[in-house]
């Protein structure tokens, strides 16, 4: 694995998931800077805000239920930007139902890697960041 550690975005509206995905990024020992939202919206202006990064990649843990924007409202915004700052983020689904419906329309968004079920737990970042570095 290479020496550089992925940074991470938590989008997500809940307070308490946030601050759990916070707890394990951090203690998984594989990480960089741990960011949480919770409003995409938010996140999604921080992001067209940043400098281009290219590495080390940003992993964005973006939950698919929630108010005002939504987890597929972002990834559409998302998709509009330029193709350097999209290419330093790469985007995982969270949610706390795999439905089915769900993993067929993550097919449409081309930075999203695919959909974990809620509760993260340690195993789950640390596949995360394999792909990072194993599939960049």
């Amino acid at each position: 694995m290479s020496s550089l550690q992925p940074n991470f975005i938590v989008i997500d509206d809940s307070r308490l998931d946030c601050f759990i995905s916070e707890k394990i990024i951090r203690n998984s020992g594989n990480s960089g800077s741990v960011r949480s939202f919770t409003e995409a919206s938010e996140a999604l202006q921080f992001i067209k805000d940043a400098p281009i990064i290219e590495h080390p990649k940003t992993v964005i843990l973006l939950d698919i239920q929630m108010p005002v924007m939504s987890g597929f409202d972002f990834a559409e915004a998302f998709e509009q930007l330029n193709e350097d700052k999209k290419s330093d983020y790469i985007i995982f689904m969270v949610s706390s139902s795999t439905n089915e419906s769900d993993r067929i329309r993550i097919g449409n968004y081309p930075s999203i890697r695919c959909l974990y079920k809620k509760p993260l737990n340690k195993e789950i970042i640390n596949e995360l960041i394999d792909q990072v570095f194993i599939a960049g």
